[in-house]
């Protein structure tokens, strides 16, 4: 998917961006919701000069992420490279709906 970071919305807090490898139009099936302001990942300030798509945000239920957030993490080894992955939750945390508003 080509990374469409220049839409001009910003990685703030509960906003919903697409998660990608080092390679910039990467993403396909993954995302992230900020728990925090992470202007660091936005295009003007990306490292890569790319940075991270944002394409939606959180407009209720902002406790819940707040609740992921603080659950116990730990370390794991990824089953198919056994790189090491950091913030694995120690117990899985399953989204059960979501709903697109338009």
């Amino acid at each position: 998917i080509v990374n469409e970071s220049a839409n001009g919305l910003k990685n703030v807090k509960y906003s919903v961006a697409m998660a990608r490898t080092s390679e910039p139009h990467s993403a396909t099936s993954q995302f992230f919701i900020n728990t925090g302001d992470n202007a660091f990942l936005d295009k003007a300030n990306a490292q890569d000069g790319v940075g991270y798509a944002v394409f939606g945000r959180v407009t209720t239920g902002q406790e819940v992420v707040d609740k992921i957030s603080a659950v116990k993490t730990t370390t794991k080894r990824d089953p198919a490279s056994g790189a090491p992955m950091a913030d694995v939750p120690v117990e899985p945390i399953t989204i059960i709906s979501v709903k697109v508003v338009e």
